[in-house]
């Protein structure tokens, strides 16, 4: 009898738990429900924005990171490059100098807009501050004996080039010698009646005074420059990834803000880009992963690797731009903060147009689509004290005391169904000891063009193919 009383009790107190929960689900929506269990939220570590001192590997994707060399961040505690000679700027001037990328970027379409896979290797990546960005390089090869270079690669450039001697002009500080054309028995002139003497200036990188040799300029935004002879000699990208006759730039007319790298690697779409120069052996395909904090790695991959780091990996369509060759355009559809879509008309993305850039740190968007996601934002944070605007950030809070905070997630949407959620490095940014800031930018117009900058595709492995004409992101491939 004392049994069966026990059984009674027992099955009543669950069924009214269960009648509880139900009333629950039904009042509030079972997707509210779970929102309580940070589907779309992040807890962030504040201590995880600081710069770090020691290197260290990254937590996830280290079985495939393994056997590569690897990519480190140019100011982090696993940088390639000399401390000594390195200044590091501050988020300010670094933020200042990626507003000239952008304009730069806006200018020349506006310029043109008035005027009308078998082999494999992965390569390191370190992110850096040339060209006036937080910038990614990788270390490769030049001639025979091989001559190795620092250098920073740009899927918004087309030409790479490298500082030689005799720096006939004047070349800036480097971190390796400059490279000896003399020593390399592969080196070779491009005259210039030749093809890829046409093809240079087709892409806009021929000095038009030709006589014998060809001749490339190159111009960028902060005002740096490299002018010099258009040259071939051999590529080497691994023991295995040999390439002779690669074009490339031999400067010797170079200043600028390009820190103490070597030179830059052009990863953009036209015929003398490293993309096209080596289509016949990587099919057109490449893929990189940017680390979230300067003392990660992460990695660039050419040919059948790319994307072999992400299990799981979706598309979306690469947008073939006649009027802008160089770029890597991309059809972004959406927003959402915090699981809720924002109410942007598809038109003001359309009427802007995306690309992605591995040069432009923060990403920018139309004033149309800036200004929902701020106010949704603010919206989430509402439980901290707000701080006031840091140069082009001007959604910042005092977060003086915390040790960690929630913050809403943030995904941007893209043609073909394929998201792109945000890692928690890409939502906030560190701007002083207190300081913290939405690491988002709007736009001067709705006109100027949307960019899907590099902190927003923190540890994503980015996969490009190009023939393809799609573009994938496979999360956790680098940390």
């Amino acid at each position: 009898m004392a049994t069966n009383c026990f059984s009674f009790l027992f099955s009543f107190v669950v069924l009214l738990f269960l009648f509880g929960f139900w009333k629950k689900v039904e009042a509030n929506g079972f997707k509210e429900l779970t929102a309580n269990v940070n589907y779309h939220s992040h807890v962030i570590t504040l201590s995880s924005l600081m710069p770090a001192k020691v290197c260290s590997k990254p937590a996830k994707g280290s079985e495939v990171l393994s056997r590569l060399l690897h990519v480190t961040h140019k100011y982090g505690p696993c940088s390639p490059l000399k401390e000594g000679k390195l200044k590091i700027p501050s988020l300010r001037q670094i933020l200042i100098k990626d507003q000239t990328r952008v304009k730069s970027i806006n200018s020349k379409i506006s310029n043109r807009q008035s005027s009308v896979a078998g082999s494999t290797v992965k390569l390191p990546a370190n992110s850096g501050d040339s060209l006036g960005t937080g910038n990614f390089v990788v270390r490769i090869g030049f001639g025979t004996p091989e001559q190795n270079f620092i250098l920073e690669f740009d899927t918004g450039s087309d030409l790479t080039w490298i500082q030689c001697k005799p720096c006939a002009i004047q070349c800036y500080s480097q971190q390796d010698p400059y490279f000896n054309s003399s020593a390399s028995s592969t080196y070779s002139n491009i005259p210039c009646g030749s093809n890829a003497c046409s093809q240079l200036n087709s892409a806009g990188y021929a000095l038009q005074f030709c006589i014998t040799n060809c001749l490339y300029q190159v111009t960028y935004g902060d005002g740096s420059y490299s002018q010099g002879e258009f040259v071939t000699d051999t590529l080497t990208l691994s023991s295995s990834d040999v390439f002779p006759n690669f074009e490339f730039g031999c400067g010797q007319n170079n200043q600028g803000l390009f820190g103490t790298t070597d030179g830059l690697l052009g990863l953009g779409r036209s015929e003398i880009s490293i993309v096209s120069q080596t289509a016949q052996t990587y099919g057109k395909l490449f893929s990189y992963c940017l680390p979230s904090s300067t003392s990660s790695t992460g990695f660039l991959a050419f040919g059948s690797q790319a994307g072999s780091s992400s299990s799981i990996a979706s598309y979306t369509p690469l947008i073939t731009n006649s009027t802008y060759p160089s770029f890597y355009f991309l059809n972004m559809t959406g927003i959402s903060v915090g699981g809720k879509d924002l109410a942007i008309s598809p038109s003001v993305f359309t009427t802007s147009g995306t690309i992605i850039d591995s040069g432009t740190v923060i990403t920018r968007l139309a004033p149309a689509a800036y200004s929902p996601l701020k106010s949704a934002f603010s919206e989430g944070m509402t439980q901290y004290p707000t701080a006031p605007a840091y140069s082009i950030l001007d959604t910042c809070y005092n977060l003086t005391g915390y040790s960690t905070v929630t913050v809403p997630n943030i995904v941007l949407h893209f043609g073909g169904g394929t998201d792109l959620n945000v890692d928690s490095s890409g939502i906030l940014v560190q701007a002083s000891s207190y300081q913290y800031c939405l690491a988002f930018a709007g736009n001067s117009a709705d006109t100027d063009l949307g960019i899907l900058g590099n902190m927003q595709q923190h540890t994503f492995e980015v996969f490009y193919n190009v023939v393809g004409g799609k573009l994938g992101f496979g999360a956790s491939a680098c940390s």
